[in-house]
């Protein structure tokens, strides 16, 4: 059994804290341990699908980006870390990345390409606390895949509706464009990635 810890901790203490080789998968939300629900059959086959596509894209351009088994991204705060469903990094950057090279961590927005979270029943972290954060660090693209359209009206429309969220960098703050049904996915980290909404909500299965 893993020993869970009570109080408040750092990111620090979270690292340190964090099992090796766990089939549990942890972030820290402000300040608190959060064990991660095991994803439904579809959530997964949504993130290896996209997991699959964007690395298709990389090695067929030969693109100098990596998608790493494991990475923990440090906001600027110090009480959360996380781990998105996919990430894409820049491998040059990664040399001036502290801890890169003894742990799988990011601390810096310039490091990253590209983040996505695939929604589930937690879809508040992705929008609120998520969004906030990786907009704070500097990522320059977050993508939120809410295949089951499980978000907030506010954030996806009236009546609810699968989206894909993709926010870009806009002189420091995020800039939202939507995407649903046929609509190609417009990208800033891959230009030429021909993917649609609804492709990637059925995981590449035909329509």
């Amino acid at each position: 059994m893993i020993q869970t810890i009570s109080k408040t901790i750092t990111f620090d203490e979270f690292v340190a804290w964090y099992p090796e080789n766990s089939v549990h998968k942890y972030e820290l939300h402000n300040g608190v341990i959060v064990e991660m629900p095991l994803g439904t059959g579809d959530h997964s086959e949504v993130t290896g699908f996209l997991w699959s596509e964007i690395n298709f894209e990389i090695r067929q351009l030969q693109l100098p980006y990596s998608i790493p088994g494991d990475c923990l991204l440090k906001p600027v705060r110090d009480e959360s870390g996380y781990q998105p469903d996919v990430i894409v990094l820049d491998r040059a950057a990664l040399a001036s990345e502290p801890h890169w090279k003894k742990e799988s961590v990011i601390t810096m927005g310039c490091s990253v390409r590209l983040a996505v979270e695939v929604v589930s029943t937690n879809w508040r972290d992705d929008y609120f606390f998520k969004a906030s954060d990786y907009e704070e660090m500097g990522i320059p693209e977050y993508w939120i895949v809410d295949y089951l359209g499980l978000g907030g009206r506010k954030f996806i429309g009236n009546p609810k509706q699968p989206t894909l969220s993709v926010y870009q960098l806009v002189d420091g703050e995020y800039h939202v464009k939507q995407f649903r049904g046929n609509e190609r996915i417009d990208s800033l980290a891959f230009p030429e990635l021909k993917l649609t909404a609804e492709k990637i909500f059925l995981a590449g299965l035909p329509n």
